[in-house]
């Protein structure tokens, strides 16, 4: 019987795990509006490449994906020139890829926007979910035995000095006020509800699923993008 639920939970994650995957995707791109949301995740791969020295194969890489499907992002952000191409120095057969300053003021937008869309599909999340589901990814990442090579750094937040953190916060102003407005809410609503035993900080029933930390900060989800999810 174990082995059953483990084939039915096996098939369930990982039909799951890309269902989500082009939710994310279709719904980013709304959200980003000028780029495509993986276009917007190749920047880091772009900014933070060892020694400047970015590549297809370093933004593949990083991005866990085919050398083929890089391409395809480099030369579409290209053609909108955000992005500039030219011989690598180091390597005749490869290119040195870099953001234009056209390229930075578009990425440097949609930062903000980015930072709303993240805020609003982890809304219902715990800083402990969070932590939680990142440390299940990257497990399931390594499945092959290959570590990830993102860009993304590792260092707890509470492990960072303070000045740091509130230095990151202040380049994330539109993740920060989305999450305190989540925040405030659920405070209301469990000062509103502190009788009741059965009332958590994330609670799943009726009036949190139709408050106002469940749609996206200042406008009507289903207005704006016509119903869909």
């Amino acid at each position: 019987m174990e082995i059953a639920q483990d084939l039915f939970y096996a098939q369930q994650a990982l039909a799951t795990l890309f269902s989500v995957t082009n939710k994310l995707q279709m719904q980013g791109d709304k959200y980003l509006q000028d780029i495509t949301i993986r276009q917007m995740l190749a920047v880091p791969a772009i900014l933070h490449a060892p020694g400047g020295n970015a590549t297809i194969i370093h933004i593949a890489k990083s991005m866990g994906t085919t050398k083929q499907s890089a391409k395809h992002i480099v030369d579409a952000m290209e053609k909108k020139k955000y992005l500039a191409v030219a011989p690598s120095e180091q390597d005749k057969r490869a290119v040195k890829i870099s953001v234009t300053p056209e390229g930075k003021q578009t990425f440097s937008s949609c930062s903000g926007r980015t930072d709303e869309f993240l805020a609003d599909i982890f809304n219902d999340f715990t800083a402990a979910e969070l932590e939680t589901l990142c440390t299940l990814l990257q497990k399931l990442y390594r499945f092959d035995g290959k570590e990830p090579e993102g860009f993304g750094d590792s260092t707890l937040p509470h492990a960072v000095n303070e000045t740091d953190v509130d230095e990151v916060l202040r380049y994330h102003q539109n993740f920060v006020l989305r999450r305190n407005n989540l925040y405030n809410d659920h405070k209301e609503f469990n000062q509103d509800n502190e009788h009741n035993p059965h009332n958590e900080y994330y609670p799943h029933n009726e009036h949190y699923s139709h408050s106002k930390c469940n749609q996206p900060y200042g406008h009507n989800w289903h207005e704006e993008h016509n119903g869909q999810e």
